[in-house]
């Protein structure tokens, strides 16, 4: 039997990555292909594994915010919240561009997905901003992309459930942590947004005449009242994040079906299908990611890194410093799953060491993540919108550089003030 199993998984990662393979059935082909070359035991291995995955009572958690925000898109809540947005800041220069971020800040508290926001969500946003703004297809998906990077950081959050597994801190803390830097990502974009808009005459909104204001805001009421009773059910100790997923589940198949009644059974089933098939692929990922991470642990590929990246004598800054700006290189080439999969549980055993608190170190590398997701050449999110809209890649990625580049600055600002992301789970009794 070959003696370099670690070599040898990294290889079929190489290979898998060039056939062009999904990131989950590639990881789970590189942690077979360890167990095979390392001489274990397949069967008693995914068995533990699975065990494992599956006593966590967290991972419910994953199929039911994907089924909230599946619903959300079939109920056409999307587009009611879009208006009330357009009503409050479209009439601005570019106010197409501030809208769909502002969209997004909404939309985010209540799916956490950011893939989903792009495909659900900023379709209405793509659709307004071409046929009515007449911006450039490359600029209204630019805009859409990075603004759907607010998903995973204003709660509820997919990828905060999934690190929260991988670090055993609180699913609650780090909710809590995303509120304050959702809200500078957003501020951040639109200023740029507002220059962008100078720069190139982006045309003005419309006004909504002050008559119609009532009508538009009422309409968005209902779906305003999600993320009050999720985030305050949460905050308020009323349900556990857990249990908060299926609460917006009901409470979104509660507006679709019996409130608007856009939702018949057909549409329905449809939904369920569709979230079925996602929640699978991210229960295939984690999985995967947990055999993976066994032949990392085996291997020793966890000590050995803390104990090299400890005899540099970093900092908790300069840690932090190094190993964001490795990421940062790392999402042009890599999807962000794989980084928070793989790379983060070896880093783990490092950042304790170091006295970093990992809330915030969780909330600083998702971020990161978040913008490999719209980074080129590899960026997931608008290899999505570029397929759904027809928009040519080489478009989107003319115009996606320029909104790294806020997203990035407010990347950096939560490495040096660690208090913008701890501030409120302080507030709210977490000790860390």
């Amino acid at each position: 039997m070959l003696r370099d199993p670690i070599l040898l998984m990294c290889a079929a990662f190489i290979v898998f990555a060039m056939l062009r393979f999904s990131i989950a059935l590639m990881m789970f082909g590189c942690g077979l292909v360890y167990l095979w070359t390392s001489q274990q035991d397949i069967g008693l291995i995914v068995d533990q594994t699975l065990n494992s995955a599956f006593q966590l009572n967290v991972l419910l958690a994953i199929p039911m915010f994907v089924l909230a925000g599946n619903v959300m898109n079939a109920a056409t809540i999307s587009e009611r919240i879009w208006a009330a947005a357009d009503a409050v800041i479209g009439r601005t220069r570019a106010g197409l561009g501030h809208v769909t971020v502002l969209m997004n800040v909404v939309i985010s508290s209540m799916s956490g997905s950011a893939v989903s926001d792009a495909a659900g969500a900023g379709m209405v946003a793509i659709h307004m901003m071409r046929k009515v703004g007449n911006y450039p297809g490359g600029l209204a998906v630019a805009i859409t992309a990075a603004a759907s990077c607010l998903g995973p950081i204003i709660p509820p959050s997919i990828p905060m459930v999934i690190y929260a597994i991988l670090s055993g801190v609180s699913v609650g803390a780090l909710f809590l942590s995303g509120v304050i830097p959702g809200l500078l990502m957003a501020v951040s974009l639109m200023l740029l947004i507002a220059w962008v808009g100078r720069r190139r005459g982006l045309p003005y909104g419309n006004a909504v005449p002050l008559r119609e204001l009532p009508g538009v805001f009422g309409r968005a009421l209902i779906p305003f009242s999600l993320p009050v009773v999720l985030l305050g059910g949460i905050w308020g100790g009323i349900f556990t994040p857990t249990e908060a997923a299926a609460v917006a589940a009901f409470w979104a198949m509660l507006i679709g079906v019996g409130i608007y009644r856009n939702l018949g059974l057909k549409a329905l089933y449809a939904v369920f299908v569709l979230s079925a098939r996602q929640s699978t692929v991210v229960m295939m990922l984690i999985v995967s990611s947990f055999i993976v991470n066994f032949a990392l642990e085996r291997e020793g590929v966890a000590q050995g890194l803390a104990a090299w990246i400890t005899s540099f004598n970093f900092t908790p800054l300069g840690f932090q410093l190094a190993v964001n700006v490795m990421f940062l290189i790392l999402g042009t080439v890599l999807d962000g799953a794989v980084m928070l999969l793989v790379f983060v549980p070896v880093l783990l055993p490092a950042a304790k060491s170091l006295g970093i608190d990992l809330v915030h170190f969780g909330l600083v590398v998702i971020l990161n993540f978040m913008i490999a997701q719209i980074t080129p050449p590899y960026g997931l999110i608008l290899f999505v919108l570029s397929a759904l809209t027809g928009v040519p890649m080489r478009e989107i990625n003319r115009e996606i550089w320029q909104f790294c580049v806020p997203l990035t600055i407010v990347l950096f600002l939560l490495i040096l003030f660690p208090a913008i992301t701890l501030w409120l789970p302080w507030t709210f009794g977490y000790k860390g």
